[in-house]
């Protein structure tokens, strides 16, 4: 069961790499020589305490790195209360929603990016945003897209912001390790830590609405209820994701999280403060559906890979790019593509304007092509 996050519990996990280095101090030699029932003489454990120590220095240099980043974090991070009138199913009675959100700079401003799960139903004057400091402050406005459970909230300069530092979730890669800050179950800046498990997860069931457009990270840091909205970062201290769900059977964390990379995040919270509302980008392209694992072969393939392209409209993208009736489009902007709706799903996370490479199977010869992706047209 895939379950969106909302109020928070923690649980902490250790540096494991780093126990795994001590007990390495113990080598085969050394503990054959000393057994557990030996007797040492002051001196020997004189010297033994100072090889200990000697050896413990190194783990600690690595270990203050990510000390390091969390003392660059935390301020970043805010805790956020909602009271909300409502759970959107016809229920009324209040429910209080506790999450977390990170401070970003948009034009000079500062503002709180978050889930939008973690404060739809609630008014402005029932949202409370707590800083690292304890203080709490209101938002001044609040946006939010539904197709990507993004939202921000505009919030007055006060002593003490700090904005985080964002990196390029592009450039994220599966086993990298990471970092996720959050208030689980209430427990504020609590930071558990993990990997990159995997990267591209979409198709998941999320809450009553569901998020339409998928392109989430997956992770094991531990992200619990109160997580939402929440950085994950690098260990440079960046913020390359935003915490938003998890698989789970028990409604806790089970190793399997899923976080909205920070490109995607930020490009929705750039419009939605700019413009109000979020254009999704078109290439200009109809698919064909009964493109299958007999046509793919025909066409000398070995199963069905990619989509293949049956309409063009003019005057987008496609056309103006050179993609024909017939490609098979193998790859978008370095993503090898599914189905037709993993296509429609990578085009619609595109910034508008933005120039994208495509791979196409054309007359048996791949082909590189590069689209600038316009605005969606009205139906």
């Amino acid at each position: 069961m895939v379950v969106p996050r909302g109020r928070a519990y923690v649980r902490l996990r250790s540096v494991v790499w780093g126990l795994g280095l001590i007990l390495s101090v113990l080598s085969q030699p050394l503990a054959a020589q000393f057994s557990l029932t030996s007797r040492f003489s002051p001196e020997e454990r004189e010297r033994m305490y100072r090889e200990v120590a000697d050896d413990v220095a190194v783990l600690e240099r690595q270990g203050n790195v990510l000390k390091k980043v969390i003392l660059l974090a935390r301020p970043t991070v805010v805790h956020i209360d909602a009271k909300k009138s409502g759970d959107g199913l016809g229920r009324s009675k209040p429910i209080e929603e506790a999450g977390s959100g990170t401070i970003v700079e948009v034009g000079g401003r500062h503002f709180v990016l978050t889930n939008r799960h973690v404060i739809k139903h609630a008014t402005l004057d029932n949202i409370r945003i707590r800083l690292a400091t304890g203080q709490e402050i209101l938002p001044t406005r609040v946006w939010a897209d539904g197709d990507t459970d993004v939202a921000v909230m505009a919030i007055e300069d006060v002593e003490d912001i700090v904005p985080a530092k964002l990196g390029d979730s592009s450039q994220v890669e599966i086993g990298d390790f990471v970092l996720a800050v959050g208030s689980p179950f209430g427990l504020s800046h609590s930071v558990t830590y993990g990997i990159i498990s995997a990267k591209g997860r979409r198709d998941l069931q999320l809450g009553v609405e569901g998020v339409k457009y998928q392109d989430f990270f997956q992770t094991d840091a531990a992200i619990n209820p109160g997580n939402s909205g929440g950085p994950l970062l690098n260990t440079r201290g960046e913020v390359i994701g935003m915490n938003t769900a998890i698989a789970s059977s028990s409604g806790g964390s089970e190793g399997i999280g899923f976080t909205i990379p920070i490109n995607i995040a930020m490009s929705v919270a750039q419009q939605l403060i700019e413009q109000g509302s979020v254009v999704r980008a078109m290439l200009g392209v109809q698919l064909d559906s009964q493109y299958d694992d007999s046509y793919a072969r025909q066409l000398g393939l070995p199963r069905r890979v990619g989509v293949r392209v049956n309409r063009i409209t003019p005057d987008t993208a496609a056309s103006e790019s050179g993609v024909q009736i017939g490609d098979i489009i193998l790859t978008y902007d370095g993503v090898r593509i599914e189905n037709d709706d993993h296509l429609v799903n990578q085009v619609k996370l595109t910034p508008v304007g933005r120039e994208v490479p495509l791979v196409v199977l054309r007359n048996g010869q791949t082909l590189e092509i590069k689209a600038r992706v316009g605005a969606q047209r009205p139906e």
